[in-house]
């Protein structure tokens, strides 16, 4: 796409509004108040409402939707934006199970969508695992968007192969990193040890495995199980000399991504 202007509005969580080449792109809904606690498997305490009302969105053209399991990643206001949405682009699984406007993409799996005035954007599944490989069962994706030299978003995953191959195939230009390094109880010795996201050193290795990549931190606070908020991050960054990597968005207001 030919218009090289980059726009991220962080909402909150993993939720961020990406607008580029007249295209309005929202990151895993979550827009409940501050103060919930969700029990699903593990319990889930939120701490941070969102910087902005589902109401103050206005038109979107497509949500990125990771994953539907985790209500840190669609929670129940969230669930009606998916609805607003002109469409919902997930994995196979979540298109399932939501139905309606949701799409499924395996990953390396590409789908035009069409936004105004008829432009398209290309959006690429990429490869992603929620935690070690004996605790990933969870079908979870990321994306590759084909505008702006390439926008990679995480999802929710750790470190490994799979977002290695990502940065040797695509090239991204600007990764935006679900970090926190979260981690839930689990029963046995190992509780509270194997974190489910990547940490700040898993993000500073993602950095040096791709020198060119500018970083946009997200989904590290705002919830109890993150245990490495941006404190750790920024020190982790600049214990490599890498400060001068991360784009850091403010809560509620459009950043413009250079």
């Amino acid at each position: 796409m030919s218009e090289q202007v980059l726009n991220m509005t962080y909402i909150g969580g993993p939720t961020v509004l990406i607008e580029a080449a007249g295209m309005r792109l929202l990151t895993d809904p979550t827009f409940d108040d501050v103060g919930g606690t969700y029990v699903r498997g593990s319990t889930l305490h939120k701490l941070t409402g969102p910087a902005l009302p589902a109401s103050a969105l206005g038109r979107i053209d497509a949500v990125l939707l990771s994953h539907h399991q985790h209500l840190d990643n669609l929670d129940m206001a969230g669930e009606a934006v998916l609805k607003r949405a002109t469409r919902v682009i997930t994995t196979v699984e979540g298109a399932v199970a939501l139905g309606g406007n949701a799409f499924g993409l395996a990953p390396w799996q590409s789908a035009e969508i069409e936004g105004p005035h008829r432009r398209a954007l290309r959006v690429t599944a990429t490869p992603a695992r929620h935690g070690p490989p004996e605790r990933a069962s969870l079908a979870v994706t990321g994306f590759l968007l084909d505008f702006f030299g390439g926008v990679y978003v995480s999802g929710d995953t750790v470190l490994y192969e799979g977002v290695q191959e990502v940065i040797e195939r695509m090239h991204p230009r600007v990764a935006v990193l679900h970090l926190g390094a979260a981690r839930v109880e689990q029963p046995g010795p190992k509780a509270l040890t194997d974190p489910l996201t990547m940490t700040a050193q898993e993000a500073v290795a993602f950095a040096r495995m791709a020198p060119e990549i500018r970083i946009v931190p997200i989904h590290y606070e705002g919830w109890t199980h993150f245990t490495e908020g941006r404190d750790a991050i920024e020190m982790a960054f600049a214990d490599a000399g890498m400060s001068d990597r991360l784009i850091w968005l403010k809560a509620g207001e459009p950043v413009a991504i250079d």
